[in-house]
């Protein structure tokens, strides 16, 4: 069984973050880089699916500039068979910065579509934009059903049954063949650490860069972006006990 785990490098989240010159980006000459914690959990679904199959293959994918391959060498140091980086620029045109979510799943895609894998993991979401698309679009692009808010994984007859994330602690298992991609929900194993003798055989396993096709215009645009602010704001209450509980009220719904 092939696997293929898409992961995303994100700033680390005790960070601190600055607002770019251009007021539309994000700063990012001094920002300490990690691996995405969703992605980080699909990863050890994959290495967990690997080891009760007792065979297979995690090939694990990362599209970035030169500095996700520290990202990848984690990956392969926790068990990963090999990595692909599809190489964008740092910044400025085909970076990463210039595309939306369609274009970055557009490059997994092509990616993960060369290595013809049986499952396709993703993380739910990146923690640093939070849009919990890339996954379901590379579904998309690539012709196979998906699941999403995954919690755990069971290879059955023909293909998985999965555990998902509802609401209010509801739970759903959904049974889908092969192959199919999952968006993997934090939380649903522990993670691994890397050995050292995980560390020193990453260095033999091969890493594969890929150059990035070219990328098509954007469905979004950044606007500006800004640090939030901070405001105290005290408001005296006054009037009888009865008139200060019906304003207290009165607040509390609007904040529902």
């Amino acid at each position: 069984m092939k696997i293929v785990v898409a992961v995303k490098q994100v700033p680390e989240r005790d960070a601190v973050v600055r607002v770019g010159a251009d007021g539309r980006s994000v700063d990012e000459s001094d920002l300490a880089w990690t691996m995405n914690e969703p992605d980080a959990y699909a990863l050890e679904e994959a290495l967990q699916l690997k080891e009760r199959a007792g065979e297979g293959e995690i090939v694990v994918l990362c599209a970035g500039p030169e500095r996700v391959v520290s990202t990848l060498r984690e990956a392969l140091a926790k068990g990963a068979d090999r990595a692909i980086h599809v190489v964008v620029p740092e910044e400025g045109e085909g970076s990463l910065g210039t595309r939306d979510a369609l274009g970055v799943a557009t490059l997994l895609a092509d990616a993960a579509r060369a290595e013809a894998a049986d499952l396709v993991l993703t993380g739910l979401q990146s923690d640093d934009l939070g849009a919990g698309q890339t996954g379901v679009v590379m579904a998309e692009l690539l012709g196979v059903p998906h699941a999403t808010l995954v919690l755990a994984v069971e290879l059955v007859d023909g293909g998985l049954r999965v555990k998902r994330e509802l609401e209010d602690g509801w739970f759903q298992q959904v049974e889908m063949p092969l192959p199919a991609l999952l968006t993997v929900q934090s939380g649903g194993n522990k993670l691994r650490y890397a050995t050292l003798m995980g560390i020193k055989r990453a260095k033999l396993k091969e890493t594969r860069a890929v150059e990035a096709g070219a990328s098509g215009p954007r469905v979004d645009e950044v606007l500006k972006v800004a640090a939030p602010e901070r405001v105290k704001r005290t408001e005296m209450l006054t009037g009888s006990a009865d008139e200060i509980a019906a304003k207290i009220v009165a607040k509390l719904k609007m904040l529902r």
